[in-house]
């Protein structure tokens, strides 16, 4: 790789490891009072339930973003 590639890479590398920190521990903080308060414990297809659920509203942002940028871009 190239080292533009190189730095590029270690970007986003740092900014994953924030953002997946920072969401985690929200999550935790959340579920502290429920009975799935440890993820490793909830039963693995309400995991997958819950994963389907975050894909779907992925979709809506991103579908959203692209009509947002669409519209602003031949404004």
């Amino acid at each position: 790789m190239t080292a533009s590639q190189e730095s590029h890479l270690a970007r986003i590398k740092t900014e994953f490891t924030a953002l997946v920190d920072a969401k985690y521990r929200q999550g935790a903080v959340e579920h502290s009072s429920k009975q799935e308060d440890e993820l490793l414990q909830v039963p693995a297809l309400r995991i997958l339930d819950h994963a389907i659920d975050e894909t779907i509203d992925l979709v809506a942002y991103l579908l959203s973003l692209k009509e947002k940028l669409t519209t602003e871009l031949t404004a």
